[in-house]
Formats: C-alpha cells, structure tokens, sequence
C-alpha cells in the first residue's frame, strides 16, 4: 500500500496535533515497513513550516517525502491545483493531519483527521482567523473525505451533530497515547524551578489561553490559599497563547503572583521531570479532543485533577478526581482535600500508572492502518468536481 501522509505540523515546536500525526507515523513505519510511505512536509496553506521536514526527519527504507515548499504561496498553489494526485503518485490513501483538507482528490482514499471543534463551542476561545480557517478544513472534510479519524468518541459524537449527513460508518475512533516511550525517564529540571521541591507544586501543562482555563484555576488556586491551603506553588508550563494579555494583571489583582511559576515553553525532559514531581497535576480545560496532558502525566504517575468536560473522562477513566471547569470553589476545596491528604494522593498516582497502560501507539497505528486496508477496499464516498 502506498501511504500519503500529512506531517506538517510535526516540527520542532508541535503541539497536540503535531504529536498525533508524529507518534502514528513513527508506529506505522515500525510495525508495518512493507508499505511505502510518502511524507507530506506541507499539507495545504492553513498551517506553513518552512522547515520541514529538515528538523524531524523519519528514517525507514520505505519512506520518501512529498514536495518541499518554501512559501506559503507555493503550498498553496500546488495543493489546490488541478494535478495535485497525479504529482503525489496517486497514492493509495491520502491522510490530512492539520485540519486542513483537499476536495480534488478523484481516486486516492482521503483520510482526514478531527481533533475537536471547540471553536463552534465558544468564539472567545480563540482569534477569528483560527476560527475561520479550522472552521473550513472541518467543512470541507465533510463534504470530500471518504474516511475520517476521531481522537476521542466525544470528538466523533460532536462531528456527527454538526454534519448528520456523514455516514457514521466511516467515522472511526484512534486514540492519541503518550508521546514519551520510556516510563521510566526521570527527565531534567526546568531553571524555573531551581528551589522547588520535588513533590511540592501544583502543575497545569498546557498553552495559556481561554479554552485552557488558567484563569478560574488561578482563581481557585487564591481561593485554596485563602483556606489555608499549603503554600505549594502553582506551576503554569506552557507558551504564552492568544486573547490573554491580562493575564498577569489577573494574577496580581488576586495577590498570588508571586506564587505562580510560568514555565513557557519546555522540552520533552523538563516535562517528564514536572509530571514525576509534581504535587497533582491539575488540568481544568473547558473543552478538548482529548486532553493528552492528562495521559502523559498519569504516565509518569501525577495525581490527577481533570475536568469533567467533553473527552477528558476518557484519558483520565477511573483515575482522577473529575471536576466541572467552572466550579471554582470545587476545584478550591479538592486541591485543599488532596493537600492534606497525602494518602489519597498517592493512591491516585498508583491509579494514574494503570490508566496510562491501556492507550499504545502500536495498537493505535495498527488501528490506523486497518482503516486504510477497508477505505482502499471500498469505493470512494464522493468524488468533489
């Protein structure tokens, strides 16, 4: 089978997305090596690296890499142009992994993968253009794709309320697992922790802006200390996102700015590092595809807070203590009964161990590799023209 594939977003700063389509073609190329794999460093003009695949490259005796762009202006034109299969090789399938997708595609399989569609759920959670373009990859997906992937049975629930009319038979669940393949890495401690001890700060992993929900954690975090609570700082690891410029403000007008450590960005290690040390990992999100931040820490044995929203109760199962993302209080009073807890918080480590054993990335791409065998078996969904 001959495998075209989207790796746009797998370069040195990926996130969420980028880590799916990263850890499901390293598997797929491990388990299956027969097949010949073409790797697209651009897919589309939605999402534009100019640096693939020159930062990750994908070693395999049978991968080769689709056209290279430099411009945003000649992705586009090639990949809205009228030859763009026969220029591919007409590949057996054709996976889209940056929410955008082609509508040319006459007899290639078009695969398309959905994250989530948390911008039809609330426009303040992001800007307009982002809104706009995730917006259109989605609709057009609907429209042309002849299979699509869903990270969470949430995500496939929400799809199919928003476009009825695609066959449900074609919508699959492949969940995300974790992006680290050693449990055992102690990993490396971030500078801006130097006189921190292990074991006592609060973590929250995830870039900062609204849908995340740093600013009611924040709030329940003043409200814990207000309790009396223990006086664990909060970590906040991850870059700085849109529509949050008054954050800082926030923080102070709380008076707890002095008790908030902004990581920004950090590496693989330094994260390995905050999820094995930290005192709960706390995640708040008010909407996600999946919440792999949850997964990765339960990895690594953190004590989880999760939000009871949209797909996170399938990462976290069993065990962690799930919240609704509103309820600031709820959240105040769970990290005071866990801070005095130390025996609960130990028994939701050892829980958060097990829970992370049950998603691979093997049994995810060969999932994924199934999906391609039964979409190249049967005829196309529809051809668009």
């Amino acid at each position: 089978m001959h495998i075209g594939f989207d790796i746009s977003q797998t370069g040195s700063g990926k996130a969420g997305c980028g880590y799916f389509a990263h850890a499901l073609v390293q598997a797929m190329i491990d388990v299956a090596p027969q097949h010949k794999y073409s790797l697209y460093p651009s897919f589309g003009d939605f999402f534009f690296d100019a640096l693939m695949p020159v930062r990750n490259p994908y070693p395999g005796r049978s991968v080769e890499y689709g056209p290279r762009h430099l411009t945003r202006e000649t992705a586009r034109a090639f990949w809205t142009g009228g030859d763009t299969e026969n220029s591919l090789g007409s590949p057996d399938v054709i996976h889209s992994n940056n929410f955008w997708s082609p509508v040319q595609i006459a007899s290639s399989r078009l695969v398309y993968t959905f994250y989530d569609m948390g911008f039809t759920v609330d426009p303040s959670w992001t800007t307009e253009a982002n809104r706009l373009g995730c917006f259109e990859g989605v609709f057009r997906s609907a429209a042309a794709a002849d299979w699509v992937v869903a990270i969470s049975e949430a995500s496939r629930e929400h799809y199919l309320k928003v476009f009825p009319h695609f066959p449900a038979d074609r919508l699959r669940v492949i969940y995300p697992c974790s992006r680290f393949a050693d449990s055992s890495a102690l990993g490396k401690r971030p500078q801006a922790l130097d006189g921190i001890p292990e074991g006592g700060f609060w973590l929250n992993v995830g870039t900062v802006e609204p849908r995340k929900n740093q600013r009611r954690l924040a709030t329940a975090y003043a409200r814990y200390l207000a309790l009396g609570g223990k006086p664990m700082p909060l970590v906040l690891a991850g870059g700085r996102g849109w529509l949050m410029e008054d954050f800082q403000r926030h923080l102070s007008e709380l008076g707890i700015e002095a008790q908030i450590v902004m990581t920004g960005y950090v590496s693989d290690d330094e994260l390995i590092w905050l999820y094995r040390n930290c005192y709960a990992n706390l995640y708040p999100s008010l909407f996600e595809g999946f919440g792999l931040p949850v997964l990765e820490g339960m990895q690594f044995g953190a004590p989880t807070v999760a939000t009871a929203s949209s797909s996170v109760p399938e990462a976290a199962g069993n065990a962690a203590i799930l919240l609704d993302p509103k309820d600031i209080e709820g959240w105040a009073q769970a990290m005071l009964r866990l801070g005095g807890n130390r025996m609960e918080r130990d028994a939701l480590g050892a829980a958060a161990v097990e829970q992370a054993k049950r998603f691979d990335w093997k049994r995810s791409a060969a999932s994924l590799l199934q999906l391609y065998e039964e979409a190249v078996a049967l005829p196309k969904r529809r051809v668009m023209t």
